[in-house]
């Protein structure tokens, strides 16, 4: 389960990556931020984001057109 969990669907880059970096903030160090979004450029901007920031995509998946990433933060 996430410490935190935002819904981005229906938004459109840059929105999903937006939100997420002001919620990672909400997110203890080490802790885990759900991310739920419809955008299909999501996948390669949150890998982009991962490594940019220093924090980790621990995992990705997509489901009926929602893509689920969980993105744990780093110190």
């Amino acid at each position: 389960m996430a410490d935190k969990t935002i819904d981005t669907k229906g938004a459109n880059c840059p929105i999903p990556i937006l939100k997420a970096k002001k919620a990672i903030g909400e997110v203890p160090v080490g802790g885990t931020l759900e991310v739920l979004a419809t955008d299909p450029g999501a996948v390669a901007d949150f890998e982009a984001f991962a490594r940019q920031t220093g924090h980790q995509l621990v995992e990705h998946s997509e489901s009926a057109g929602v893509y689920r990433f969980l993105i744990k933060r780093g110190g």
